[in-house]
């Protein structure tokens, strides 16, 4: 993978939210959304030197552009966003490892990441998020604040998940919050609100006016709902 350092910033312990483009394209709203919010600057950028696709335009193609960002604002470091995923488990796993050296080179309280929650659930518009965490004792101290753990066991594939268990071999405190969400092919707004609440509850921080979420979450039904489906 190619890095580019741009700037050191000056960071003392700061909380580190990460995630990547998943199901519902969670991920890759809260982190637009917490960049926005914070108006963060970019330090840091990371690039795929092996594409998984090309883009046809129609007689030639092009080669994608898949490249991720690490900002901050004061005592925040925010990565990832943008689109799609390292296309190998080596890159994956080589960017996960980036992350965490950035969080130890910083000194970093906690590794956040976010993501969707696959459920049956008819949660209308009111999608919950639960929460994993790095150990048994976190998840005690997640629940005290009444913010309800994942229900059962389960698998988490891709970055939103691996970076959990990256922190953890680090000795890193991390937490995974997941929204729930029926339809993971289409952009999950309410589900992202549901993450961005949550994430205000754990960190004592707001994240700003999420009402933006809950219009753009309408315009998505309202096209779903004239057109049968949602033709991104």
């Amino acid at each position: 993978m190619k890095i580019v350092q741009e700037i050191e910033p000056d960071l003392q312990k700061p909380l580190v939210i990460a995630a990547m483009q998943d199901m519902g394209d969670v991920g890759s709203i809260v982190i637009d959304f917490i960049n926005k919010s914070l108006d963060t600057s970019i330090f840091r950028e990371i690039s795929s030197s092996l594409p998984g696709y090309v883009i046809d335009n129609g007689g030639f193609i092009e080669l994608p552009e898949e490249t991720w960002a690490y900002r901050y604002a004061k005592d925040t470091i925010v990565f990832g966003g943008g689109a799609g995923q390292p296309p190998t488990n080596e890159e994956l796993n080589e960017l996960c490892q980036d992350v965490i050296d950035i969080a130890k080179k910083y000194s970093a309280r906690f590794i956040y990441t976010v993501g969707g929650f696959h459920t049956n659930r008819d949660f209308g518009k009111e999608p919950k998020s639960f929460v994993t965490t790095t150990s048994s004792s976190l998840a005690d101290r997640v629940r005290k604040l009444g913010v309800e753990t994942t229900p059962e066991q389960s698998i988490i594939t891709g970055f939103n998940g691996l970076i959990l268990g990256f922190a953890k071999q680090n000795n890193i405190e991390g937490i995974g919050l997941y929204g729930e969400l029926n339809d993971p092919k289409i952009p999950q707004y309410r589900s992202a609100k549901s993450i961005i609440k949550t994430l205000e509850k754990l960190t004592y921080q707001k994240f700003g006016d999420t009402a933006e979420l809950d219009l753009m979450a309408d315009a998505v039904e309202d096209k779903i709902r004239t057109r049968g489906s949602f033709d991104i």
